[in-house]
């Protein structure tokens, strides 16, 4: 069973990402987010009620994010159009 969590959001209406202003993440989901000024995406591997772990899959260190400190996001969903 897949943990999940929920931050606050503003997404962007590109089909490809889901739109709402409460976001569930959940293990396994693709995300993009802005760090420094600069828009990266990354893998949750881990989510839990306060923190994820992520992978920018770059062949960096996964890196754990507070779910206060995460600011926007946008979750992949491919079975959008």
């Amino acid at each position: 069973m897949a943990t999940t969590m929920t931050a606050a959001s503003t997404i962007g209406s590109t089909a490809t990402w889901s739109t709402s202003t409460a976001v569930r993440l959940r293990t396994g989901d693709v995300i993009e987010i802005e760090i420094a000024g600069q828009t990266a995406s990354a893998m949750v591997l881990l989510a839990s009620g306060d923190a994820v772990i992520l992978d920018a899959c770059d062949g960096s260190t996964p890196f754990v994010v507070r779910l206060s400190d995460l600011g926007d996001v946008r979750i992949f969903d491919p079975r959008r159009n």
